[in-house]
């Protein structure tokens, strides 16, 4: 047998641990390579030199012409573990080569290797212009991190206990942001137990994460954590963007996509995530084109990928402070937390809202440790087998409550009103009704939180509200989905009207615009719109926040139109 016949046998057995390998490691004809070749530049490399590296910025797409390039996850232990070879006909590259994010695996030549370089703007702009191509592209660019995301390649280690508040916190981060990671126990992992011994954690000190380079953090904030493995890229080069969204959810991420398919430059800032609630929605069953369903995370994740197909530059994990709207030079000023100031000519404001924290003594005591605002696949792990409850009746709650049946013994539903009908969906109570597992006590509130000494919850008290009846179980883990409160409090002092309740005045309602012909989704102040949940009047739903996201693009188009024609 041959060299070559040995590298493809080993080959094919590399592939036989993806998902869809031929899919995911698609092979390019001739006719194909020829029709990238105006995208590129022709690249060679010797034997042994690196084509990309875990932790630095990737070049973008490699195309082999010739020789061969083996694929390696490295991670900050010292492990070097192979992942697949790629030769002639293949193409290197995964999401992160949309932006220019780090690469998250090694790519290194066995013997000469010549390719062809399509750096990531003319990758973006590959993907329009050659239709077919560019989707077999994408689909393998997509099914590529989903490999790496199922199978831990890449990304930071996260060592501590499974169950304790910082690693769910930073599990649930990297999950929702779509970033592969994987978890060693100190308890059964040699590499884990050694690393502690040499940084002696703190149980505050928990998880211990150390990045591709070796770095090692102490339980560290979303962004702290994200600065380090480069998810963070900041406003480029004192650019001024035509927009700049505030939130990643559903309202924000469809103005991105339609905005930036249309030419306009675009900038997204989120505190946390893509998808914002509505990405951490088990399922969404009523959403048009879905008859099946689709959860929160698959339906963000999409929409995410496109805006980064169409050029959106995405910052998460990133805060705007304040919102300057005295427009210097026509511009509008965000100040980020990071120091930097992003200027747009127009804001769309989409930072939605955050689930009310109830009044309960203690109950900040517990968030992170029993308390949750979410179920995702991290939390239903603690939950296994065991009584939660949960507290709302709206959506959320109920597809919460749903997802939670299929992990949990018993899911509590506790209610404050009298019925489900007001503010949940007519398929979630039915199927609310026909689940077993599932307990609802209507008129009913929490009226306390125990716990242990290391606060973790242990038990919850409630009683009736239409009675004096009191009642208390041993409950580890509680979700709450309780009403919510807009993400308004960085527009203090710009301008824009907000309602009694924070929320975000737009069109006719506001004081300043009536009598004035103003597009519906603008708010008091011209060139700042808002859309989904953060809006006055809206309907507070997935479907109705993607069609604002949508429709508030004509209005940016006139706005910016208007504001570049000179002055009579």
């Amino acid at each position: 047998m041959g060299q070559d016949d040995t590298q493809r046998t080993d080959r094919d057995a590399q592939l036989m641990r993806f998902t869809r390998p031929e899919q995911t490691f698609p092979a390019l004809t001739p006719a194909e390579i020829e029709r990238i070749r105006h995208f590129g530049e022709i690249r060679t490399y010797a034997d042994g030199e690196l084509l990309f590296e875990t932790g630095k910025p990737g070049p973008g797409m490699f195309v082999v012409l010739a020789g061969h390039v083996a694929i390696t996850q490295r991670d900050g232990l010292g492990h070097v573990t192979p992942v697949i070879d790629q030769g002639p006909g293949q193409f290197l590259a995964e999401l992160g080569q949309l932006s220019g994010r780090p690469a998250l695996v090694d790519g290194r030549a066995e013997g000469d290797v010549e390719v062809l370089l399509v750096p990531p703007e003319r990758l973006r702009a590959l993907l329009v212009a050659e239709a077919e191509l560019g989707e077999r592209i994408m689909r393998a660019l997509i099914l590529r991190r989903v490999n790496l995301i199922q199978d831990g390649i890449g990304g930071p280690v996260l060592i501590g206990p499974s169950n304790s508040a910082g690693v769910v916190r930073l599990q649930g981060f990297l999950t929702r942001n779509g970033q592969p990671h994987h978890l060693l126990d100190p308890e059964s992992e040699h590499d884990a137990a050694e690393l502690i011994a040499r940084y002696s954690p703190k149980p505050e000190d928990w998880p211990l994460v150390v990045t591709a380079g070796g770095t090692v953090l102490r339980n560290p904030s979303e962004t702290e954590l994200g600065r380090a493995i480069g998810m963070i890229g900041g406003a480029k080069d004192n650019r001024i963007y035509d927009v700049a969204i505030v939130g990643c959810g559903p309202a924000g991420l469809a103005t991105a996509v339609y905005a930036a398919s249309e030419g306009l430059s675009v900038a997204v800032v989120d505190t946390r995530a893509f998808g914002g609630q509505a990405g951490a929605s088990a399922r969404i069953e009523n959403y048009l084109g879905f008859p099946t369903g689709i959860s929160g995370q698959a339906l963000a994740g999409r929409a995410f990928t496109q805006a980064q197909k169409f050029g959106a530059d995405i910052m998460i994990p990133m805060s705007v402070s304040s919102l300057d709207c005295s427009r210097v030079n026509g511009t509008f000023a965000l100040a980020l937390d990071c120091g930097e100031t992003l200027r747009s000519r127009s804001v769309v404001v989409a930072s939605g809202a955050r689930y009310r924290r109830p009044d309960i003594a203690n109950l900040d005591k517990f968030e992170g440790r029993g308390v949750w605002y979410w179920a995702s696949p991290v939390e239903a792990r603690l939950c296994a087998g065991e009584e939660v409850a949960l507290v709302g009746a709206g959506n959320s709650a109920g597809q919460a409550a749903v997802f939670l049946s299929g992990h949990a013994k018993r899911v509590l539903m506790i209610i404050r009103g009298g019925g489900l009908g007001a503010s949940m969906s007519r398929y979630l109570i039915e199927r609310i009704e026909a689940t077993p597992n599932i307990e609802l006590m209507f008129n009913t509130e929490i009226t306390a939180l125990e716990g242990d000494e290391a606060s973790l919850l242990r038990r919850i008290r409630w009683k009736s509200r239409l009675s004096d009846d009191e009642d208390s179980a041993d409950i580890r883990n509680l979700f709450l989905f309780v009403g919510a409160d807009p993400a308004t409090s960085w527009l203090d002092g710009c301008g824009v009207t907000l309602d009694r309740g924070g929320f975000v005045v737009t069109g006719a309602q506001s004081e300043q615009n009536q009598g004035k012909l103003v597009a519906p989704l603008e708010t008091s102040v011209p060139g700042v719109y808002a859309v989904g949940d953060v809006r006055s009047g809206s309907v507070k739903r997935v479907g109705g926040a993607i069609g604002e996201g949508a429709q508030v693009v004509a209005s940016l188009h006139g706005y910016l139109g208007d504001a570049a024609k000179p002055a009579l």
